[in-house]
């Protein structure tokens, strides 16, 4: 896996592509309760709507929109 399939700034803007007049921010970050396991929050203001997308960090150092897999 390439460092750019690892960013959390790409992978924002791959979803929820931001523009000025649709900002992006994070909105909420921290560790699961379950697991320690690292995630943000991030909310595009839509002219619908927010859009909210959770991003979590896995053991390879990547951020993906699904959570790892719980350790054994």
């Amino acid at each position: 896996m390439t460092t750019a399939e690892k960013s959390l700034r790409l992978l924002v803007e791959k979803w929820l592509t931001p523009t000025s007049a649709t900002p992006v921010r994070v909105t909420r970050f921290g560790r699961t309760a379950s697991n320690g396991r690292r995630y943000v929050c991030v909310e595009a203001l839509r002219p619908e709507g927010p859009v909210a997308l959770f991003f979590f960090r896995h053991d390879d150092g990547s951020w993906r929109v699904f959570p790892p897999e719980s350790r054994s």
